[in-house]
C-alpha cells in the first residue's frame, strides 16, 4: 500500500507525534509498504534519522503566516513559497519563536480548518498536485493526517484524488481550549470539517469519549487504536533495578506534564530516602529551559539538587538506555493526556510506571499490568507515597516491569500499530 503521512513539524524541539509518525513510516516500509512522511509548517525534529528526508515542506510556517496576515500574498508565486519554506530558514525562525499555541495562533488555526475556503487555499492545491505523483507518478492509496487540526485538508484531497483520508486524534482539546475567545468557534468548525475525512482514530477509550463529547459526536463514530512504540533491540539491557533507587521522567519539560509535581514529590521522598535519585529526560525549548531553571532553584533550596540529573533532547538510543537505567518511571501529567507514549516506552524497557489515576493512564495500566496508580486529591503527597512503596519493594517492581514489557511487545508495538492502521485503510478503500 502507498501511504502518505502528513505531519506538522516543530522545527526546534522533539515532538512525540512527529517521532511516532517517523517510526511508523519506517515500520511500514519495513513491512513492505511504501510510506512517505510529509512535513507541514516546520522541519521535523526527530530522535533518529528521518524515514523520508528529501520530501518538501508544505504550508511552510513563514508563508502560511504571511498568507494569513497579508491578503495580497495569499496567491504568492511558487518560487517565493519555496524560498520561504527552505529548511535552514524555518529552523532558524523556529528556534527563535517556539510559540505553538494560544490566542496568537487562533486565526491561523481557523483558517487552516476552513481548508479550501481559508487563506491558505492555494497551498492546498500545490499539495494535491504533489500528491498526484507522489509514488513514481502515481497517487497514494491513502492519506493519513497526524492530527484533527489538519481536517481542513480532507475535503479537497478526497474530491481530487478519490482516496481515503484517515486522521488521528492526539490531544487537540488542550490546544483548542487554549485559543481563547476563538475556542468555541474552533470546536464547531472542527466538528464540521472532520466529517470530510473517511475515519478518525483515537489512541484510547478515554480520549474517544472526551472528544466525542466536545465534538457533539457519538463515541462509536471514532475508532480506537492504541499507539505503538519501537521495541528496544533484543540484546539491549533492560531495567536492572540497580541498588541505587532511581526515578525516571521522560517528556517535555513543561508544567502540564507534571515535572513540577514530580520535583515536589521527589523533595518529600528524598527526605525519607536520601539514597534516591531522579533523572529527567525530554524535549526542551529555550522557553522550557527557563522553567527548568525554576525547578533547579527549588531543588537547591531543598538541598537535593545534586541528586537530580537533567538530560534534554535525547536520541532514540539514548532514550532506550535511559529508560533501562531507572528503577521506576513517572510522568504525572496534570492535563487530559490522550495516551502518553512515554508510558509504553518505559514499559518496553521493563521499567514499571507510577501514574495519576486520571486521563488515559488507568486504561493503559489495566491493559499492561505494568504499574500503579495514585489518587490526585493530594497529588504530591500521594505521588511520593506511591513512588516510595514501589522503590522499597524491588520484587514487586520487577514483576510489574516484566508484565508491562510482555504486554507492550504483544499489543503496543509499532508493528502492531502499523498492521492495524493498514487494515483500517484497506477496509475504507473497499467499503
Amino acid at each position: 500500500m502507498n501511504i502518505v503521512l502528513l505531519t506538522p513539524g516543530t522545527g526546534s524541539y522533539h515532538c512525540g507525534v512527529c517521532m511516532r509518525d517517523n517510526a511508523l513510516a519506517k515500520e511500514l516500509n519495513r513491512l513492505g509498504h511504501r510510506a512517505v512522511m510529509l512535513p507541514m509548517y516546520l522541519p521535523l525534529t526527530l530522535d533518529e534519522s528521518a524515514a523520508t528526508p528529501e520530501t518538501p515542506i508544505f504550508f511552510g510556517g513563514v508563508s502560511t503566516y504571511l498568507r494569513e496576515k497579508v491578503p495580497f500574498l495569499r496567491k504568492m508565486p511558487r518560487w517565493l513559497d519555496r524560498l520561504l519554506s527552505a529548511r535552514p530558514l524555518l529552523r532558524l525562525l523556529a528556534g527563535k519563536a517556539a510559540r505553538t499555541g494560544g490566542p496568537e495562533v487562533a486565526g491561523m488555526t481557523l483558517s487552516m480548518l476552513r481548508g479550501e475556503l481559508g487563506n491558505q487555499a492555494s497551498e492546498i492545491e500545490e499539495l494535491i498536485a504533489w500528491l498526484r505523483i507522489a509514488f513514481d507518478g502515481a497517487k497514494p492509496d491513502v492519506v493519513w493526517l497526524s492530527t484533527a487540526l489538519q481536517a481542513g485538508l480532507a475535503r479537497r484531497i478526497r474530491a481530487e484524488l478519490g482516496v481515503p483520508v484517515i486522521g488521528f486524534l492526539q490531544g487537540e482539546d488542550s490546544f483548542i481550549d487554549g485559543l481563547g475567545p476563538s475556542a468555541n468557534e474552533t470546536w464547531k468548525l472542527l466538528s464540521e470539517r472532520m466529517r470530510d475525512a473517511t475515519a478518525w482514530v483515537a489512541p484510547s477509550r478515554y480520549f474517544t469519549e472526551l472528544m466525542a463529547r466536545r465534538l457533539g459526536w457519538a463515541a462509536d463514530e471514532l475508532k480506537v487504536i492504541p499507539n505503538g512504540v519501537t521495541l528496544p533491540p533484543r540484546d539491549s539491557q533492560l531495567s536492572t533495578l540497580s541498588s541505587q533507587p532511581t526515578i525516571g521522567y521522560l517528556a517535555r519539560f513543561v508544567p502540564g506534564k507534571g515535572i513540577g509535581m514530580l520535583v515536589e514529590a521527589f523533595i518529600l521522598l528524598h527526605a525519607a530516602m536520601p539514597e534516591v535519585r531522579l533523572r529527567c529526560a525530554g524535549s526542551m525549548t529555550d522557553g522550557d529551559a527557563k522553567y527548568v531553571e525554576t525547578l533547579k532553584a527549588r531543588l537547591r533550596a531543598a538541598g537535593c539538587a545534586d541528586a537530580v540529573e537533567w538530560l534534554p533532547n535525547v536520541s532514540l538510543a539514548e532514550k532506550q538506555a535511559f529508560l533501562a537505567s531507572v528503577t521506576v518511571f513517572s510522568v504525572p501529567a496534570t492535563y487530559s493526556e490522550a495516551f502518553g507514549m512515554y508510558v509504553i516506552e518505559a514499559l518496553a524497557a521493563g521499567t514499571p510506571v507510577v501514574l495519576p489515576a486520571s486521563s488515559a493512564f488507568p486504561e493503559i495500566v489495566e491493559a499492561t499490568g505494568g504499574g500503579v496508580l495514585f489518587e490526585t486529591d493530594a497529588f504530591v503527597e500521594n505521588l511520593a507515597a506511591a513512588l516510595q512503596a514501589l522503590l522499597r519493594d524491588p520484587a514487586r517492581a520487577r514483576a510489574l516491569g516484566e508484565a508491562g514489557r510482555a504486554a507492550v511487545a504483544r499489543d503496543f508495538s509499532m508493528t502492531r500499530l502499523a498492521e492495524r492502521l493498514v487494515e483500517l485503510s484497506a477496509e475504507r478503500q473497499n467499503p
